[in-house]
């Protein structure tokens, strides 16, 4: 482990020359506020919080932390789900609050130029006046920055890919204080080593993002939705393993266990029955594909023995419907309030999905665990959420979690899908990249000999 030096009022007062009085804080209320994101990780207190402006801001603090040795953890607003942005060795909290503009808009080229700190909610609301939007959609009004340095993903990914894919050119601010740019606003890049996809799902380890062009895609025309209700589990995610087969395109494929459809039936009104369910979506430029499409999906759920099927192109309950699975974590909470919740994830690929679907049912009801499972099923990546309010149920979903992962790794798959390694995650590294991390500490090293770029995330600590 790295030896790092406090941050002193000496230190203080520098940053505060960088940036200026108002964009540094050692008020405890902030440092608590920036001490935990939304996972179950236990807190950890930074010694200041700053607010960068501009990207030559970013640049000046880093090359002062590194001759310093001051950790820093760059903040988006902390939704991560594994202690991706807490401060675990104290030190620096950059929080990219005030860095939020849209840069440029390159209408012709269907892209966009951001600051890091942009929620992507946000953004779209923008682009909507201009018919575009950004696709990748991980529920909670994530920054951009933060989407990229997790490479989160969400509903769409199965259509659009993940923000990795949808991301052209980046300036990246090293730990020594350089700012460099990575990728090209061109579309096609054969020019040097892929620096941009290295930079994209580093989690801040290796450089912090300053500034983004980003790939759009107009507004589709034409939506539907597709709820689909199946008698057993097994049903509903053959299901999805047929749709993807089929050479259908749908732009969302959900799927939440019977507990979740009921819950959030009855939390937000929507149309739902106590079965494994499918959320399904789907985009096309003229009316006559959609039908088509919707026509193909009907098939292919009632040769799988569908109980109820409906489909939908009122955009009033599309969004309901949509609306009610982006919250439905906040609903289950709301649902368990003497409870808090172990989230994890995991992807396999898509012809394995019903093998560890079926291994999480197995698992959990071997150990009596309550656990509700939520994915984006059609690029087979799903969410168990286990509830616990003792040290013992704790455990329990840690010692599931780990089983989950591993069997998910067995089937060829990945350890996370989109909530990334953070602290929750590292040490499985080695079970899933082998000698390859070898070579992740290598370049970690190379760019951030000092280790001061988000410590102690990633790589296994102990």
């Amino acid at each position: 482990m790295n030896s790092y030096s406090p941050v002193t009022p000496e230190i203080v007062e520098a940053l505060r020359g960088l940036l200026g009085a108002d964009a540094v804080s050692v008020a405890q209320a902030e440092i608590e506020l920036h001490a935990r994101d939304q996972s179950h990780h236990a807190a950890h207190a930074a010694e200041v919080v700053i607010y960068p402006t501009t990207a030559q801001g970013v640049a000046d603090v880093l090359k002062l932390a590194n001759e310093r040795r001051i950790p820093v953890t760059p903040w988006g607003v902390g939704t991560g789900l594994e202690g991706n942005s807490i401060p675990v060795c104290g030190g620096i909290l950059m929080s990219f609050e005030r860095m939020n503009k849209i840069v440029a808009l390159h209408a012709d080229d269907f892209q966009v130029t951001v600051q890091p700190g942009i929620g992507h909610k946000d953004l779209n609301a923008e682009l909507a006046r201009f018919g575009l939007f950004f696709p990748p959609d991980p529920g909670a009004n994530a920054t951009v920055g933060g989407m990229l340095a997790n490479n989160a993903a969400g509903i769409r990914t199965v259509k659009y890919g993940a923000s990795k894919d949808n991301v052209l050119r980046m300036q990246v601010a090293l730990a020594d204080g350089r700012l460099i740019t990575v990728g090209s606003r061109s579309i096609k890049q054969a020019s040097g080593y892929d620096l941009l996809h290295l930079i994209v799902g580093s989690e801040g380890t290796l450089g912090i993002i300053t500034e983004a062009t980003l790939k759009l895609v107009p507004v589709p025309e034409h939506m539907s939705a597709v709820v689909a209700h199946f008698p057993t589990v097994e049903a509903a995610v053959q299901t999805v393993v047929a749709v993807r087969g089929s050479g259908l395109d749908p732009a969302a494929l959900e799927f939440i266990d019977a507990t979740h459809a009921k819950m959030l039936r009855e939390a937000e009104g929507v149309d739902l029955k106590d079965y494994p369910t499918l959320f399904m979506e789907f985009h096309a430029a003229l009316p006559a594909t959609l039908e088509t499409g919707l026509e193909a999906v009907r098939e292919i759920c009632a040769e799988m023995g569908v109980i109820d099927f409906r489909a939908t192109t009122d955009p009033g309950e599309r969004k309901r419907i949509w609306h009610a699975r982006h919250h439905s974590y906040e609903i289950m909470v709301r649902s368990h309030p003497d409870q808090q919740f172990f989230i994890m994830d995991v992807a396999v690929p898509i012809s394995a999905y019903p093998e560890l679907i079926a291994f999480v049912g197995e698992v959990t009801r071997r150990d009596g665990a309550t656990a509700y499972m939520i994915g984006h099923a059609g690029d087979g990546n799903v969410h168990v959420e286990f509830p616990y309010a003792s040290p013992e149920s704790f455990e329990r979903s840690m010692r599931l979690n780990g089983e989950i992962v591993m069997k998910a790794l067995a089937l060829g798959g990945t350890a996370t899908g989109e909530h990334g390694v953070g602290i929750g995650k590292a040490k499985y590294m080695p079970y899933e990249h082998g000698a390859a991390l070898d070579v992740m500490r290598v370049i970690k090293d190379s760019l951030d000999p000092n280790g001061i770029l988000n410590p102690g995330k990633i790589f296994p600590t102990g």
